[in-house]
């Protein structure tokens, strides 16, 4: 065989999608990972015709599952970003949405046993060492897809995915507030660098002459804005201690503006060299919390909430998210305590993917 034929899951979660693999079923070393994902996707060409990948940042991610050796977790969940046209891949950071299928796709590999009613399961995010539950429906000893809930940016309806993420303030760079400061300024512009599921720096978007409500089209058009960002964004990531992130998706970018359609605040989340269709399940966490921080770019947007849990609804290009965060103050500081949101997914194919053998023999 000319081939390596891998077994997959193709799930869209949330508002991404992307092939869903047993770790078992990859290499051990990154680098052979990374050149079978690249081919998996189809990296390197604007439509990904060589792949599975559509194109976009939101369908060019892919979930790796293995049973987890964590005495806490079900589930080990390792996240890969592959780009559309660079042939990079990123393991740094996690995706929220993808994570939606998590869950859904142990089952469907064989990885964990569905329950009658609902199926708990504790996964952890190796990318950032994040816990979260995730709950789905099942039934049969299989999950049920179809449902009432709507998210936006998805077309249709679908089981409802209950996600609770724990202990998330900090978990990449090891702070809430990773500069030690609520806000910084780095070539004139004032931002909140924060680390609560995602790291992230976010700006007022008045402050780049934008409105905050422009479309997605809009933004990624206006490259003036994304040279602009990316400068800042490269500065903050050293003053987080992440080092030099010019060749990382993280730490993300995110601007915040006043509710326009009966929100907390309007929000528009960068992936970061394109404008999100919608809004990150991570980055959602980081930016309403950024809300209900006191100090921040965000002070002044929205009324001032003591303690939690809280509903924040952040409005984005094609709707509307709501986080739920629990919180509390004390002695003037913001304590973080988890994040929970709704979500959906739908198993849409199940076989093999293809690579070139010359890339991978296949696991032994």
């Amino acid at each position: 065989m000319t081939q390596t034929a891998i077994p997959y899951v193709f799930m869209r979660g949330g508002t991404s999608r992307g092939p869903y693999f047993n770790g078992e079923d990859l290499p051990n070393d990154s680098e052979t990972l990374a050149k079978v994902l690249l081919s998996v996707v189809g990296s390197g060409h604007p439509l990904n015709i060589d792949g599975i990948g559509g194109g976009n940042a939101v369908t060019t991610k892919v979930a790796m599952l293995s049973r987890s050796k964590d005495p806490w977790a079900d589930i080990d969940y390792f996240f890969a970003q592959v780009s559309v046209e660079d042939r990079l891949v990123d393991f740094k950071p996690t995706c929220g949405n993808i994570l939606s299928g998590v869950a859904s796709a142990a089952i469907e590999i064989g990885l964990i046993q569905a329950q009658e009613g609902s199926t708990q399961v504790n996964i952890r995010a190796v990318n950032t060492d994040a816990k979260v539950v995730a709950s789905v429906l099942t039934a049969g000893g299989e999950v049920i897809y179809d449902g009432d809930t709507a998210i936006d940016g998805v077309p249709r309806t679908a089981a409802p995915v209950e996600l609770n993420f724990m202990e998330v303030a900090g978990s990449s760079t090891g702070a809430f507030l990773p500069t030690g400061h609520v806000i910084n300024t780095f070539d004139g512009i004032e931002v909140t660098c924060m680390d609560v599921a995602m790291p992230m720096v976010i700006a007022r978007a008045a402050d780049f002459g934008l409105t905050g409500y422009e479309t997605v089209a809009e933004l990624d058009a206006n490259k003036d804005f994304f040279a602009r960002m990316e400068a800042i964004r490269i500065q903050a990531g050293a003053a987080m201690g992440m080092g030099d992130v010019s060749a990382s998706v993280t730490p993300k970018f995110g601007l915040l503006a006043p509710a326009q359609s009966g929100g907390t605040v309007a929000t528009r989340y960068f992936m970061p060299w394109n404008t999100h269709p919608t809004m990150a399940v991570t980055g959602s966490q980081c930016m309403a919390s950024c809300v209900l921080t006191p100090g921040t770019v965000a002070d002044g947007m929205s009324p001032t909430i003591e303690r939690g849990p809280v509903t924040v609804t952040l409005e984005h290009p094609m709707g509307t998210m709501d986080v739920i965060i629990d919180f509390e103050r004390k002695d003037g500081a913001f304590i973080h305590k988890s994040a929970g949101l709704v979500r959906t997914c739908r198993k849409l194919a199940q076989g093999h993917v293809f690579i070139p053998r010359s890339i991978w023999k296949g696991s032994q």
